[in-house]
């Protein structure tokens, strides 16, 4: 249970900005982070809604509005994911052979693909909330990133990682098919939920997932394997077409 505990804090504290007392890393714990990822997923939501709810109320400009829905889960996750999405951009969008790819997706520099591609993607956003219905259902943003972390955890969990991937060595050893079964449980529950309670915005966690692999699926055979980036990549992709639901349905 200590295990699963130190797991759990782990996960909180690495995937999300929000400061917190716990600095107890634990190696043997690691393998056990995923399990809590779509959590983390849901907390973020939850406060993004919370968000949007309160642009809503207390009758926040609408290009503020869209501006602050947009920098909100940057900014809570400390810009991990987007991260992600800039080294991936750079490293794929280089198109040189499969060595050159790894070297630069671990290269620090930032790449003009990487930026020109992030503002693409901020102002797509940006785009997207400002052009979203006041009728508009906020809690679809709580299964958003819910349902993302999920696939980041599945995946990150199931595919072959690259060789110089956190997700590799010792980390697989630590897996067990029993946390294959939850994630895999915890996606479908998450993804009932979505249209049981929010009726056609449910449709928002379909376009994650579709998203979420569509470029996944990319980035994974353009690098041969999968890596934390990879994930942070297909996670931003995938955001972006919940928002596009949530947004234009």
């Amino acid at each position: 249970m200590k295990k699963y505990l130190n797991a759990f804090f782990m996960c909180f504290t690495m995937f999300c900005a929000i400061p917190s007392s716990f600095h107890n890393w634990d190696e043997e714990s690691r393998p056990l982070m995923t399990l809590f990822l779509p959590f983390v997923g849901a907390w973020i939501g939850l406060l993004w809604a919370l968000a949007a709810i309160a642009i809503s109320y207390f009758n926040i400009p609408l290009l503020v509005g869209a501006i602050i829905l947009t920098a909100f889960p940057i900014i809570i996750t400390g810009g991990m994911h987007m991260d992600g999405y800039l080294d991936v951009v750079d490293a794929v969008k280089s198109w040189r052979d499969i060595e050159e790819k790894r070297r630069i997706l671990k290269d620090p520099h930032v790449g003009s693909f990487a930026v020109i591609s992030a503002v693409i993607m901020i102002l797509t956003q940006f785009a997207l909330f400002a052009s979203a219905s006041e009728t508009a259902n906020p809690f679809t943003l709580i299964i958003i990133p819910t349902v993302s972390r999920c696939m980041a955890a599945i995946c990150v969990t199931l595919l072959r990682p690259l060789s110089v991937s956190e997700y590799s060595g010792a980390y697989r050893k630590g897996i067990k098919k029993s946390h294959i079964v939850f994630l895999f449980t915890l996606f479908a529950v998450t993804v009932a939920a979505g249209f049981f309670f929010l009726g056609k915005y449910g449709f928002a966690s379909l376009a994650v997932c579709a998203g979420y692999l569509l470029f996944l699926f990319r980035a994974f055979r353009s690098l041969d394997g999968m890596s934390g980036d990879i994930s942070g990549y297909s996670l931003v992709f995938g955001e972006l077409c919940g928002i596009a639901v949530y947004a234009l349905i």
